[in-house]
């Protein structure tokens, strides 16, 4: 992917490109996606776009990643609280769906199978995992599988929901009741 614009100019056009990508990816998927509407929404022209992405799968690729550490900062890993932590994911979900609805289309059109990001992301997690495993305070077991169970669990309700899917205008109450759920199920299924 070309290098990002470092004056606040073309920073500004790379991240409105990149709010409108995000949007019109999350709705429609790659396929579905037209450079028409992300240039009309984000305010430019193709020929920024593409000198700043490259391509439209250039353009997808930047948006996860700009979603994922999006994630990662808003809701810090903490391997002593993974039932904290799983609500922080369930309360993400309620108020940036985009991400989960990105991984969706990324099962639907590009990796069906398998991992569908880069495993160094997660290495912290999983070697934070790992040490509290050995220290007896996490449930024996692949800390891969681990980590996956728990993030399952905080997206039960979130846009890759097979069952229902949660939306930030629910009444408190509701979301009381499956942040106490959350909380339980994942202290359960992790402790030792």
């Amino acid at each position: 992917m070309p290098e990002l614009p470092t004056t606040p100019r073309g920073a500004a056009t790379s991240r409105r490109i990149l709010d409108a990508a995000t949007e019109e990816f999350a709705q429609r998927g790659i396929a579905g996606a037209r450079i028409e509407r992300i240039i009309a929404a984000a305010r430019t022209n193709k020929a920024q776009l593409y000198g700043y992405f490259g391509s439209k799968e250039g353009l997808f690729d930047a948006v996860v990643a700009d979603c994922v550490g999006r994630t990662t900062d808003a809701v810090p890993f903490d391997v002593d609280d993974l039932p904290g932590w799983a609500v922080g994911l369930y309360d993400l979900n309620l108020r940036q769906p985009h991400l989960v609805r990105l991984i969706a289309w990324i099962r639907l059109e590009q990796r069906p199978t398998g991992r569908w990001f880069d495993s160094s992301e997660h290495e912290p997690k999983l070697a934070a995992i790992a040490q509290a495993q050995a220290a007896g305070r996490l449930r024996p077991g692949d800390p891969f599988d681990l980590l996956t169970l728990v993030i399952a669990m905080a997206c039960a309700w979130s846009p890759a929901s097979g069952v229902y899917t949660a939306t930030a205008d629910e009444p408190p109450a509701e979301h009381e009741r499956r942040r106490a759920l959350l909380r339980d199920c994942v202290a359960r299924a992790v402790s030792p």
